[in-house]
């Protein structure tokens, strides 16, 4: 075939695949779209998009639903999207273990996470460290610091697990504090609090949404929240970054699609969460789980990822995690 017109062909089929993926970004959503959620019912990570998926059940008229593919760390539920059509009637709603954390601790993975489309990242929660009441004394973080410093090793430190963010941040706190704790893996938050309220363990770093409650009711005591400042909802509880600065994590939580969807179905799922999170009921939902909505565009969502990725890399990578 000539040139001229192998070029011109190449040229007429990226066309046509253009005005075909334009015209079914306008028909989108015309069928019941579903999010995968790569861990357990009943958490944070499963309430939220539960919280975004019935709005926008409302907005388009069309059925947005939650299933639960959970294991691995959320490499599970993430396989299963990253394999999807690209039609934008699979989504994943994920917090940062498949998309950001898992790729530096898994030798193989059956999906790449750096070929996920970007879409939104919904909100943030805080992790915070909170303690039993009744095993700690300490009251502010200089105090546990101290404590710690002349107890080095005895400190139990219940995590979500081995290479969760709750492991994580507890790694990054011990080297910037320059602490040993002793590390006890849990699998997943339920279970860890059970056992921290029951005094088997001393001190966990997790996630606003579920330990907040406790330390509301008493059972738990907050020493101090990971966000880079106060939380506006939280005045009186000062940041760990107060006493080590630049401190700072949150379990966040991102709608992200499979490889080669196109930008225009990308752009359209992004507008209809982003109202979502403009919507009052929606945000009084997400106060109650602790979170702070975030939203965004797709460009600035693949940075944060990015940011992540490279922020949880070099705390893998110095503290020598491993999920053994």
């Amino acid at each position: 075939m000539p040139a001229k017109k192998f070029v011109a062909l190449f040229t007429l089929t990226l066309a046509l695949t253009a005005a075909t993926a334009t015209a079914h970004a306008q028909d989108y959503p015309a069928r019941v779209i579903k999010i995968v959620v790569p861990f357990p019912a009943g958490g944070t990570a499963d309430v939220m998009p539960r919280v975004i998926a019935e709005w926008l059940s409302r907005k388009w008229g069309q059925s947005v639903i939650v299933e639960n593919h959970t294991g691995a760390g959320g490499n599970i539920g993430a396989e299963v999207v990253a394999k999807s059509d690209p039609d934008g009637y699979t989504l994943l709603a994920s917090p940062p273990p498949p998309l950001v954390i898992n790729q530096n601790l898994y030798p193989h993975l059956g999906f790449d996470p750096l070929q996920f489309v970007p879409i939104i990242v919904m909100a943030r929660v805080p992790n915070a460290l909170v303690v039993n009441p009744n095993k700690i004394a300490a009251n502010t973080i200089k105090d546990f610091i101290a404590y710690a410093q002349a107890n080095p090793g005895k400190i139990t430190d219940a995590t979500q697990g081995n290479g969760t963010t709750s492991q994580l941040t507890s790694e990054m706190f011990q080297m910037m504090s320059h602490v040993k704790l002793q590390n006890v893996p849990y699998r997943g938050s339920a279970p860890a609090l059970n056992d921290l309220v029951a005094g088997s363990v001393d001190c966990m770093f997790d996630n606003l949404g579920v330990s907040l409650q406790l330390v509301k009711a008493g059972r738990l005591k907050l020493i101090a929240v990971a966000s880079p400042q106060r939380m506006t909802s939280l005045p009186d509880v000062p940041a760990i970054a107060e006493t080590l600065p630049g401190f700072e994590s949150a379990a966040w939580y991102a709608v992200v699609a499979p490889p080669r969807t196109p930008a225009a179905i990308i752009d359209k799922v992004n507008a209809g969460i982003s109202q979502a999170l403009h919507d009052s009921e929606v945000r009084k939902r997400l106060t109650d789980l602790s979170a702070e909505p975030v939203g965004g565009t797709p460009q600035q969502t693949a940075n944060y990822l990015k940011q992540e990725a490279e922020r949880w890399k070099k705390v893998i990578t110095a503290a020598h995690v491993t999920l053994d």
